[in-house]
């Protein structure tokens, strides 16, 4: 089979798509024919050497997608041949075939595409558990939302405007501002402006409930627009690592700092199972819109790499076998 592997790391020239030995599964495991299969920041993260590795090269990188079982374990019940499936966290996905514990597998509905299947777990999860278990949103919150047009923050802004909250979004461009109005914020404000004292000034100095912070280099003008006894939830760093926060600060102020990390939530089949069931349920009711995804054939991986990196994608991107 063929799939996008490298050897070192590096940037995306490093990535070669090539021939590899198919997956032989296990007894608990099922294999999977990959039809879309999603890119995230977090192999970008490992393409470059940031995240642990297990293995030796040629590394495969990816761990969501979506496909066909075409093969059975003989210690798997539940599944069968020719099922429509998806995953979050199966390594290897970027290939024509994944060997997928069966526990892993998330039946998918008729309703839901393989494109959206892919598109859809890892940051609607993401967003599920962020405005569930990290902070639970209440009608009339007042919500900033980072990177708000990105994949993960146009779900979030969904979800957040579902609720009865009130999602702010911050983002990068005029382009993307549009997007996240689009997806339901009603005031979104540039990094490239003051937007601390934008967004305290709509408040009238109150500042907001919650902050769902994924930038890093922004935690603390995160805490700035956060009200007294306020949230920050924080999840991801794209922008590179956040400041160190002493206790005392958030003892002053009477704020309080979460982390969220999804791993430490889809602890069971049963989680995934659930959680995007109710991802699913959204999407085929159309109480949750997923934004057509950009799709590269899986040959072209490195062009999608540098799109990504490039930071004009603003919805999910898709690796095509």
């Amino acid at each position: 089979m063929k799939a996008l592997t490298f050897s070192s790391f590096g940037d995306s020239s490093v990535l070669t798509y090539q021939e590899v030995p198919a997956p032989i599964i296990q007894s608990h495991e099922v294999l999977i024919e990959m039809k879309a299969i999603g890119l995230n920041f977090a192999d970008i993260y490992r393409r470059k050497g940031n995240y642990h590795l297990e293995g030796a090269a040629p590394y495969i990188l990816g761990y969501e997608g979506a496909g066909i079982i075409t093969q059975i374990g003989e210690d798997v019940s539940g599944l069968n041949v020719g099922q429509r499936v998806a995953f979050a966290d199966v390594p290897n996905a970027n290939a024509e075939q994944v060997a997928a514990p069966s526990d892993r597998v998330i039946p998918l509905p008729d309703e839901i595409s393989f494109e959206v299947g892919a598109s859809l777990l890892l940051q609607g999860l993401t967003a599920h558990y962020l405005t569930r278990d990290s902070y639970a949103i209440q009608p009339r919150d007042l919500v900033l939302i980072h990177a708000a047009a990105g994949g993960v923050g146009q779900l979030l802004t969904q979800i957040v405007h579902s609720h009865g909250a009130v999602p702010i979004g911050l983002t990068s461009s005029k382009e993307k501002a549009l997007i996240a109005k689009e997806n339901g914020c009603e005031e979104v404000f540039l990094y490239s402006d003051d937007w601390v004292e934008q967004i305290l000034t709509v408040t009238n100095n109150r500042g907001v409930d919650v902050v769902y912070e994924s930038i890093g280099t922004t935690l603390m003008n995160s805490f700035d627009v956060t009200k007294v006894r306020g949230t920050v939830v924080f999840y991801g760093m794209t922008g590179g690592d956040p400041v160190a926060v002493d206790p005392r600060f958030l003892m002053d102020t009477s704020k309080t700092l979460t982390g969220g990390d999804l791993w430490n939530v889809l602890t069971s089949d049963e989680e995934r199972i659930r959680r995007a069931g109710e991802l699913f349920s959204w999407v085929i009711s159309n109480q949750l819109h997923v934004s057509n995804p950009t799709s590269f054939p899986l040959a072209e991986g490195a062009r999608a790499h540098d799109y990504l990196e490039s930071r004009k994608s603003t919805g999910k991107i898709l690796l095509i076998p």
